[in-house]
């Protein structure tokens, strides 16, 4: 114990003589904090006034691993790279006014997946692990299981009620958040018939491609990556032609981009695959778009060529502006998919820049919409086990090393740690120095205490942070499958149509106006 406090005094010590605290003056005078709490009591007895409109509009912002642990050290890392702190740093889904937990397990999972959990956030169904779009009675795996127990989302039944509805996603389009959008499949790995066994095909089982082009063919809008599994076998893929791994995998012979192109040929459709035949196409004069950027899930947002990948933020603006034509409104499911695949590399770094850039994605929805006439859910499948502490002082780099070493090998610590993964690492039978190497690189795996190939999922409840039309029923602990009847109420969609009385489309009327008073104030909020 003796060792432990000198090596904090010491760590104190160092921090305290590097001269300036790392923090405003204006926090040392209490009237700062003071005044600050009575703005936020006041802002927060406004929120009594319950917004009680007709969403004509619903997005859903999925993180995919986005626990609690990231979207704070997200927080951190935003405001570190504009040059601040970044604890005091303010997040877009900071700034909704409704914020509950939801409990993710899936019914045959203490720990989820990402396939269970989509299920029951699109769905409003609880599932078994490693399926989408099937109930609890479908088994993975098992083709025979499927029929009968599929389940339709709230895509479908936004589609249903004559709004447009899109898919935007940062992993490829067939993989398990989107799929559960408009697939019912009893595994969540058969993105084509290529991935498929023999006897699922003969059984009548269709691949979660396929299912994206037929099972609601007209989807308005779907980005994302996934390119080789819509195209046939040995295909080259038209952006690396020499890298075979990249070809396609279908075994059918079907080309399912070119049976899209040809269906949507007379009504506005059009299929892009980089950034700049995203970017130039005038979004009045499209009414359907396909646009698949990587045959695999598309790149890590530290690693886009800015040039030729769009970003999440960029993919968002344009399909908002697609959807929202329509005079009914819209569904727009939008996936920040690699922040999970940081994370299960123990690549905190590239993570927590995909949920950075997912909270830009976020800001960006907001300025197109307004809260008065859309209902935006911002939320997370899953979390990671995945933390950063070590009595880290203000202002130290989310990346960098704890203020102290431990008192047991007497070697240093990074801030951000993982329970498990790939990041476990030995040298001479002890736990390897940080110091001796560049942990601020972008491929640091970050240390854990168990060694995985792949980091795993954590079991914690998951934030909810929403906005709009009937936001507050989105309070306190819920179940996960309780977020698309939320959304669906809002929007008198699906089952939820009984309360949509007269009264509720009066006040429908006042929301043009009050839509321009809002999109005014949200520029005003950013520009201050």
């Amino acid at each position: 114990m003796k060792v432990f406090g000198l090596l904090i005094a010491c760590s104190c010590f160092i921090s305290g003589s590097l001269g300036t605290p790392p923090f405003p003056e204006q926090e040392k005078d209490p009237k700062f904090w003071n005044t600050m709490a009575q703005q936020t009591l006041k802002s927060a007895l406004t929120v009594q006034n319950l917004n009680k409109n007709t969403a004509k509009n619903l997005i859903l912002f999925l993180g995919d691993g986005m626990g609690v642990p990231t979207v704070t050290a997200a927080r951190i890392l935003k405001g570190q790279l504009n040059g601040q702190s970044g604890e005091e740093t303010v997040l877009e889904m900071d700034k909704f006014p409704f914020v509950s937990l939801a409990k993710t397990y899936n019914t045959d999972a203490q720990v989820p997946d990402s396939a269970g959990t989509a299920t029951a956030f699109l769905c409003g169904v609880k599932a078994n692990e490693g399926t989408v779009g099937v109930s609890a009675a479908a088994v993975r795996s098992q083709c025979s299981t499927t029929k009968g127990n599929e389940v339709t989302s709230i895509l479908r039944w936004a589609k249903d009620a004559g709004k447009s509805v899109g898919i935007v996603t940062t992993t490829r389009v067939v993989h398990a958040t989107p799929s559960a959008a408009y697939a019912h499949s009893v595994d969540r790995d058969w993105y084509s018939d290529n991935e498929m066994p023999a006897e699922a095909l003969q059984a009548g089982c269709k691949d979660i491609a396929r299912q994206l082009i037929e099972n609601i063919p007209n989807i308005d809008v779907v980005m994302g990556g996934g390119r080789k599994y819509l195209f046939p076998q040995n295909t080259p893929d038209v952006e690396y032609p020499t890298k075979t791994y990249n070809n396609g995998t279908r075994k059918d012979g079907r080309n399912l981009v070119q049976e899209w192109t040809d269906r949507m040929k007379d009504k506005k459709g059009h299929y892009v695959w980089n950034k700049s035949q995203l970017l130039s196409l005038n979004p009045n004069d499209v009414d359907y778009l396909l646009g698949i950027f990587e045959p695999s899930d598309m790149t890590y947002e530290l690693d886009r060529n800015t040039e030729t990948d769009p970003s999440l933020t960029e993919m968002v603006d344009v399909a908002i502006k697609i959807l929202k034509k329509n005079q009914e409104g819209f569904y727009l499911l939008v996936e920040g998919g690699r922040i999970d695949h940081g994370h299960h590399e123990s690549k905190a770094k590239k993570a927590l820049h995909e949920a950075v850039e997912m909270d830009r994605a976020i800001g960006r929805a907001g300025l197109l919409t307004s809260v008065y006439d859309t209902l935006t859910v911002v939320t997370a499948d899953h979390s990671h086990v995945f933390t950063f502490g070590g009595y880290i002082r203000r202002g130290n780099s989310i990346f960098g090393l704890a203020s102290m070493v431990s008192d047991i090998d007497q070697k240093p610590f990074t801030s951000i740690l993982y329970g498990n993964g790939p990041g476990y690492k030995m040298v001479n039978g002890t736990r390897e120095n940080v110091s001796t190497i560049n942990y601020m690189e972008d491929n640091y795996q970050a240390q854990s205490a168990v060694p995985l190939t792949s980091e795993s999922h954590a079991g914690d409840d998951v934030a909810v942070f929403a906005k709009g039309p009937m936001a507050h029923l989105l309070h306190g602990v819920q179940e996960q499958n309780y977020i698309p009847h939320v959304m669906a109420y809002a929007a008198c969609i699906g089952q939820n149509r009984d309360h949509c009385t007269s009264t509720r489309s009066g006040t429908v009327g006042l929301q043009p106006v009050l839509s321009s008073i809002a999109t005014l104030l949200a520029v005003a909020q950013l520009l201050c």
